[in-house]
């Protein structure tokens, strides 16, 4: 079965390795493929590891076994992908086997792969080759399986719930649902210009306006912003709409959802994050956002707020910074590092808000709330606004302090004049989600290939530092 080709073709069919090892048989047949992760050769006999993406199993080849083809399987590499058929055995170690009767070489391996005990260690070539990261750290392998089943339990969850799945435009003609920079493209055929989106919440609701009541989409968002550990231009996103309903039927659905993810992936809701611990069990901690800015002095509903806001906020942030971006300046440097276990902040002032609808008592503030966990922000939920002219006098008000580069979606306050329902509206960062429930600080570790400076400028760069 040996082929003279160092690139073989079809091996089916194939077991994987932790299926063989569960139903393990002495003497069973069975057929595997997978890399040749070490080798040790003792003298007419050799053993070695094969790989795949589900486990590994150790295999042993002979000379008077193998014959003519034992020669190759002792000159194999390590790294090269084969596959191998033979019957299972437990060696004298007591490690349970595969005895080869044939084997075929299905890629050889070129370059080298880092050395057996340090592997790949250097994080940005981790990043850069992650097909090298994925072949030698199995943690890598195993925080991208469980990124696979968190997303496909949020899916099955919302799916049982009677949520519809959707797709909206990436490309839009306006960029709208969020505050954020957005990417610029251009369609030839059109001649026009366009944007990446930021968000895909006024899509979603004229879905509402056309008599969908529970709709969800799990896709990418790109915002042209910084990149830190917390930050990728591009991102996974969750929004879910349900008609009807308003933000705390969207709080219960997140403490759910989130509570029950963490249960299923661990079999506690305590987790172990940053060398601490993040309690998921609910119900989880309400803080109000007006309350803890009245603590220091800010009371945004009052006018005079600003002058005593500039007081407190972070230096560098300038006079001239916008109203929003102030108090998350201020928020993000006093109430933000306090947040660990799961908390909702509510009562966050209308003017951080224009998309989400004003509380009955006090029109200052608006029904909205962020989640929080290990400081970080994981969610947003509102009562969604379905008021065309209150939408049209909030998004003129941010038009004129955002200048030019905010164009008012028209279409959006149209739908909006057909009539939506009240509704709650929620997000929640996939990426950050799938950090904390695997135990991962920064978000390149659960994104496969997270956006990086080319290699020569990173190269520059650190000439630069250290020239």
């Amino acid at each position: 079965m040996n082929s003279s080709s160092p690139y073989g073709s079809r091996f089916l069919p194939i077991e994987a390795i932790d299926s063989i090892l569960e139903h393990f048989e002495e003497g069973r047949e069975v057929r595997a493929a997978g890399r040749l992760m070490t080798r040790r050769i003792m003298g007419k006999s050799t053993f070695a590891d094969l790989k795949d993406d589900s486990g590994r199993v150790q295999i042993y080849g002979k000379k008077d076994e193998l014959n003519e083809e034992y020669d190759a399987f002792a000159s194999l590499r390590m790294g090269d992908i084969l596959g191998v058929e033979g019957n299972l055995f437990t060696s004298k170690t007591g490690e349970k086997s595969i005895r080869i009767r044939h084997f075929q070489l299905l890629s050889k391996i070129v370059r080298t792969l880092p050395e057996k005990w340090h592997g790949l260690k250097d994080v940005e070539v981790r990043y850069r080759q992650r097909y090298v990261d994925l072949i030698v750290n199995n943690q890598v392998m195993d925080t991208f399986k469980k990124r696979s089943r968190i997303i496909r339990q949020v899916r099955e969850f919302l799916n049982d719930q009677g949520f519809l799945e959707v797709e909206t435009p990436m490309m839009q003609a306006i960029p709208g649902g969020a505050r954020a920079r957005p990417f610029t493209t251009h369609h030839n055929a059109l001649n026009l210009d366009l944007f990446l989106r930021v968000a895909p919440e006024l899509y979603l609701k004229r879905l509402l306006v056309g008599g969908m009541q529970k709709v969800y989409e799990l896709n990418r968002n790109f915002r042209n912003e910084g990149i830190s550990t917390r930050h990728n231009p591009e991102f996974t996103m969750l929004e879910v709409y349900q008609a009807f309903a308003d933000y705390t039927d969207m709080m219960r659905l997140t403490e759910e959802l989130i509570s029950k993810l963490a249960f299923d992936l661990h079999g506690t809701y305590e987790i172990p994050y940053a060398g601490k611990t993040i309690n998921f069990k609910t119900p989880w901690k309400r803080l109000s956002f007006y309350e803890e800015f009245c603590k220091i002095g800010i009371d945004v509903c009052k006018s005079g707020w600003r002058q005593a806001a500039l007081k407190v906020c972070p230096a560098g942030a300038g006079s001239k910074i916008e109203d929003a971006d102030l108090l998350d300046e201020i928020f993000s440097a006093h109430l933000e590092p306090h947040l660990w276990d799961p908390t909702f902040v509510i009562d966050y002032p209308t003017v951080t808000t224009p998309l989400a609808k004003a509380k009955e008592d006090n029109p200052e503030l608006v029904y909205r709330f962020e989640l929080f966990a290990a400081k970080m922000e994981l969610a947003n939920a509102f009562s969604e606004l379905n008021d065309p002219e209150v939408q049209r006098e909030r998004l003129t008000a941010q038009k004129e302090i955002m200048g030019e580069n905010k164009v008012i979606d028209e279409d959006f306050v149209t739908a909006l004049e057909f009539g939506m329902p009240p509704a709650g509206g929620l997000g929640i960062g996939i990426d950050r989600l799938v950090m904390l429930l695997t135990g991962n600080e920064s978000i390149r570790e659960v994104i496969l290939f997270p956006q990086l400076k080319p290699a020569a400028q990173t190269a520059d760069d650190e000439r630069g530092e250290t020239g």
